[in-house]
This record gives C-alpha cells, structure tokens and sequence, in this order.
C-alpha cells in the first residue's frame, strides 16, 4: 500500500490551526450546520449550497463525507474554535489526484464574518494538501461579486489567475468565477 492509500484507508485526520480544530464533521452537528446553512448570506456567497436549505440536508452533508475521503475525492472539516462549541463553518477539499491537484472551498457563519477564520482554515488545509498528500497545485474560485472571498484566497498565499466567464449557472443565472491558485514551489504565508 502507497502512502497516498494509507491516507485514505484511515479516517480524515483532525487538523489544527493558531484558533480553529479542523475535526470531520459528526451526526450531532447538523442542527447548527442546518442553521448557519439556512442563512441566505451564507448560501448566496456560494455554489453549490441551496436556498432556502432543505430539512434535513445537513444531515444528508455530513453522511456523504467519510465515503468521500475513502474514496479520494474530497475532504470536509468543521471549523471549530479552540475554545470548544459547535461548528462555525466548514472548509473542503476536492481531490483530483491524476493530476495531483485539488480545490478548496470554504464557507463561515454570519456571525463569524471578517474574523480570519476563512484564511487560516484555507491555509492549514493547503498545508495539509501538499505537505501530506503530495499535491502540486491548490486552487479556489470566488462569485466576482465577493471579492472578501478573493481576500482570504490572497491572504492564505493564492494568486489571481483570471476570470472564467459564465463558467457556472448559480439559481439560472450564469455567473463568472475568479480563480485563484498556488502550487507547492510557490511561497507560502
């Protein structure tokens, strides 16, 4: 066995940051997921997340994520502070492992906004991709209209790449996507 298999054989592993646990989400945690997904704030700074937020879609979420890890197609933490509590958000990795890349995508409570929480998530979470699973290149997209997003992507070491227009169809609209990336050889915060 590999050892990009041995990681995938064993459980997501827990990760840490100066404020943040990055632990594998847990069946308890749905009721706070499926209030902080529930808020139009948060879904409309994303793609894939609907609005109004179906009951019981958190649990639905969090069922999906140990498959995926096992099968090398992504990995999904809960943002938890330090501190103790429950989840203020949640960051993800989705692997495309031919081509030793994978996409982060993250997403943080209302309440939570402008506090930091997204970019050093982003950043511990890159350091996870390359310094563990021997990634070469990490890249994120943001709606052009959140450049707080294209921020945190800044701040955790990503460069502008460029704008793909009308890339992706967000509630019937196409929208365009900045990208951003870094690779393993880039420096890094």
């Amino acid at each position: 066995m590999s050892d990009r298999e041995r990681h995938f054989a064993a459980p997501l592993p827990t990760l840490e940051s100066k404020r943040l646990r990055l632990r594998p989400f847990a069946p308890e945690d749905a009721p706070t997921l499926q209030a902080h997904l529930s808020d139009g704030r948060v879904a409309e700074t994303t793609l894939n997340i609907p609005h109004p937020y179906p009951e019981g879609a958190a649990t639905e979420f969090i069922g999906r994520h140990s498959a995926s890890w096992r099968e090398a197609k992504s990995a999904t933490w809960a943002m938890v502070p330090l501190a103790g509590g429950e989840p203020i958000g949640a960051v993800s990795l989705r692997l495309t492992l031919a081509h030793h890349r994978g996409e982060v995508g993250y997403w943080v409570a209302f309440e939570e906004w402008g506090k930091g929480y997204a970019t050093e998530a982003a950043r511990r979470v890159i350091a996870f991709a390359f310094d563990t699973l021997g990634l070469h290149r990490v890249e994120a997209h943001h709606f052009m209209g959140n450049p707080a997003s294209g921020r945190v992507m800044e701040r955790a070491g990503m460069r502008a790449e460029g704008v793909l227009r009308g890339v992706v169809f967000r509630d019937g609209t196409p929208r365009d996507l900045a990208l951003y990336a870094i690779l393993r050889t880039d420096e890094r915060p």
